[in-house]
């Protein structure tokens, strides 16, 4: 349990992590404040989204690889 927690402590510390984090802090600061430029809006929502495309990708492989055998 407790290597479990470290491991996605370590996961969340990631370079792809951290500048998801970030750009979301920014993005609630100019909300916050309505300054939310079109720009800055293209850009954090193409980032968003190859974020949550590769964890997506990542299931998806993992539910590919334990059902690999099922189909022989």
């Amino acid at each position: 349990m407790n290597d479990k927690i470290v491991k996605r402590i370590a996961n969340l510390l990631s370079v792809k992590s951290l500048v998801t984090l970030t750009l979301t802090a920014v993005f609630a600061y100019m909300a916050v404040v309505g300054k939310i430029s079109q720009d800055f809006m293209t850009i954090y929502a193409v980032i968003i989204a190859f974020y949550f495309g590769t964890q997506s990708q990542k299931v998806q492989d993992a539910v590919d690889a334990g059902g690999s055998d099922e189909g022989n």
